[in-house]
């Protein structure tokens, strides 16, 4: 089974470090690159669940928070224009986030694992996922209200209170940077079924 799982786990490792990197540049007012490309961890963990099980898709997503944590060390040691590229705060949440949400989806495909439709598993558990991994990294990197986790970081900044998304009511910057980043992973977990249907299809195919 091990060898079986070098895909998913390379492929993990991959988007991992990919929205490690694009996360530094900005898309538009509230989204980062780094949006588009993270939600597809919970497509990797999908497939690893379906083809193979639970227990490996565990596996599969600790490699990814492997990768995470040593992605999240290096940028805490690379010096940005306005600090450390990575706080600790970020650090911290990402890896909280990514860990819970990542086992929260894995634990839910399988109880949904017998559905009548094919698409329950795969979509009910990214968009739980989902939501999880958005309410922590948000909360434990931005809010005022955690600010002990690293008092020295000024997060004076995510907090200032503006329109939601530029058009509703008033409420810090980061609960805008939240919801954009969440509407996105719905939309991508979505858009993720596609190639979820594809793959399974095929490589159920060639095992029968």
């Amino acid at each position: 089974m091990t060898r079986s799982l070098i895909p998913g786990i390379l492929a993990m490792a991959a988007i991992v470090v990919a929205s490690n990197i694009l996360v530094q540049f900005l898309f538009g007012q509230w989204l980062t690159w780094g949006a588009f490309t993270y939600p597809f961890a919970f497509l990797v963990t999908d497939l690893t669940n379906r083809l193979y099980g639970a227990v490996a898709a565990r596996r599969v997503v600790l490699a990814g928070f492997a990768t995470g944590i040593l992605c999240s060390l290096i940028g805490t040691q690379i010096m940005g224009e306005f600090g450390p590229l990575v706080t600790w705060r970020i650090a911290i949440g990402s890896g909280l986030a990514f860990l819970a949400a990542q086992m929260l989806d894995v634990s839910l495909f399988d109880r949904l694992r017998g559905a009548r439709r094919w698409w329950s598993a795969p979509l009910l558990s990214s968009l739980v996922g989902s939501s999880v991994d958005t309410a922590i990294f948000f909360s434990v990197a931005f809010s005022a209200g955690l600010v002990w986790i690293e008092p020295a970081n000024d997060v004076g900044w995510a907090n200032e209170i503006l329109p939601l998304l530029g058009l509703g009511p008033a409420a810090p910057l980061w609960a805008s940077l939240a919801l954009a980043d969440w509407s996105v992973k719905l939309l991508l977990a979505l858009v993720a079924l596609v190639p979820f249907r594809i793959i399974v299809r095929q490589l159920t195919a060639k095992a029968a």
